[in-house]
């Protein structure tokens, strides 16, 4: 059986973590759970957090006094979660990482801390998405520079980064494929008179509001016809499920760098 640990358990994301663990049957069981410091929900039973059923899973404040464990899933924020990267690597423990909004400099430090403990790091959790990634790399291959290319996404109005991870993670697929460099090549706004569009840009379109779990559409947009790949979430779970999919299958690896793709086998 696969111990596994969540980070910022008393949180949105947390919460339906927790839940996916609990319904995942005799294979994993939640051994550990973390809250901030300062949390009204510190020393409380996880379960009772998200599911109303006690678990026997006290939270803390702290993953260094945590319950052993086997895999950390961590869905919190940049600064956070590499300090429980930290952690995990004096530990020897697997990590989860879904958490998005790194600098490249934390990018780096993710990276480094691969050579001595494997992580899962995705933008995107979802198999539905992670499908959607090879789509789009077949779109651009077949459609190549014949079309203008923009990435629209929308999340709930708590989310902090913009654009999304996943979006993100969409228009580099699309640059590599089309041998193009994204940080050269994406558009993330435009306002007043900006002539026309270059067909090299890809632009990114973001919307924050009320409790959209997350959408996002790729158009390649030629003249005379458009192509559409879309990806709607309607429930964190498919997140969640697709997070603790990748816990299973992380416990047992060795050091390294992985992603969604490679846990799917895409």
């Amino acid at each position: 059986m696969v111990r596994i640990a969540i980070a910022g358990a008393a949180g949105r994301m947390g919460r339906t973590l927790v839940e996916a663990i609990a319904r995942s049957g005799a294979t994993m069981s939640l051994t550990a759970a973390t809250v901030l410091p300062d949390d009204p929900a510190r020393g409380m039973d996880a379960g009772l957090l998200a599911i109303g059923a006690p678990l026997g899973v006290i939270t803390v404040g702290d993953l260094a006094m945590a319950p052993d464990f086997d895999v950390l899933i961590d869905f919190t924020a940049p600064d956070a979660s590499l300090q429980q990267l930290a952690i995990c690597q004096q530990r020897h423990k697997a990590v989860v990482l879904g958490t998005t909004g790194f600098s490249a400099a934390q990018k780096q430090l993710i990276a480094l801390a691969a050579g001595s403990i494997p992580i899962v790091f995705a933008p995107n959790f979802s198999v539905g998405v992670n499908l959607c990634f090879k789509l789009l790399e077949q779109a651009a291959r077949v459609l190549g520079n014949d079309v203008d290319i923009e990435i629209a996404e929308a999340h709930h109005r708590f989310k902090k980064d913009a654009p999304s991870g996943t979006a993100l993670e969409m228009g580099a697929v699309i640059a590599r494929t089309l041998g193009r460099n994204l940080d050269e090549c994406a558009m993330y706004g435009r306002e007043g008179q900006t002539g026309e569009r270059s067909r090299e840009t890809i632009g990114f379109a973001t919307i924050r509001a009320g409790d959209i779990v997350g959408d996002h559409t790729v158009i390649f947009a030629g003249l005379g016809e458009r192509v559409e790949i879309t990806h709607k979430a309607s429930s964190r779970m498919t997140f969640a499920s697709g997070a603790v999919r990748a816990g299973a299958w992380v416990a047992q690896k060795p050091p390294g760098l992985y992603t969604m793709q490679d846990v799917l086998g895409l």
